[in-house]
């Protein structure tokens, strides 16, 4: 069994920026590749950000590329997304998953574990 919980979220005004944490439970945090989705109202949860159990190889959404960066912290069992220029488009609930796959993990039903999410909200 494996928790998680996200913590962060907030209102921003277009162009700011959000750091979120995901904290795990365990000493097992770094036999997961760890990854970021979001998912808006009336829309399907999505793919933000992934990245493997070393911190090595990252994999970012096309509409976040160049904006938000994940990082992780194996020592803490944390990983984070720190998200810059923030758009109104950006507003969604984030949620922060657990993968044992390996490769681009992108897929929700790759994931195994999730927090409860955290809520992100940019205004124009």
């Amino acid at each position: 069994q494996v928790q998680l919980v996200e913590s962060g979220g907030g209102l921003v005004q277009a162009g700011g920026s959000l750091r979120l944490s995901c904290a795990a439970s365990g000493r097992t945090f770094s036999s997961y590749r760890m990854g970021w989705f979001r998912q808006a109202p009336g829309k399907e949860r999505e793919f933000v950000a992934v990245i493997s159990r070393s911190g090595g190889v990252t994999h970012y959404a096309d509409s976040v590329k160049g904006r938000f960066t994940i990082s992780r912290d194996n020592a803490k069992n944390t990983v984070y997304l720190q998200m810059n220029s923030l758009k109104p488009e950006d507003t969604a609930v984030y949620y922060c998953g657990a993968t044992q796959y390996t490769g681009t993990t992108m897929g929700t039903y790759e994931y195994a574990y999730w927090g409860q999410g955290t809520q992100v909200t940019v205004s124009s």
